[in-house]
């Protein structure tokens, strides 16, 4: 029984990172593209005006896109880094 319940919460680990940057890291990207959008509005009598709020927003949803992807590639290559280099980001 022991072995069961270790094997459901590495699978819960699993899943849940798995739903985090397989799902969220896209809705995130998405988000910011939707408040990108609505960063510029043209009025009616064809002045542009900038919403700084909207645009503050999309630009921290990509900076969180940018790093969570460079995290990861980095890690994907830390252990090639750390032979080859003698570089560890993430700990020995």
């Amino acid at each position: 029984m022991h072995t069961f319940v270790t094997n459901m919460q590495a699978l819960w680990q699993v899943t849940s990172a798995a739903l985090l940057f397989g799902a969220g890291l896209p809705i995130v990207f998405a988000f910011g593209v939707r408040l990108w959008s609505t960063a510029e509005v043209v009025t009616a009598d064809g002045t542009a005006r900038r919403n700084h709020v909207a645009l503050v927003g999309a630009l921290t949803c990509f900076a969180i896109t940018i790093a969570a992807i460079a995290t990861g590639i980095l890690y994907t290559a830390s252990a090639f880094l750390a032979a080859r280099f003698g570089i560890h980001l993430f700990g020995e």
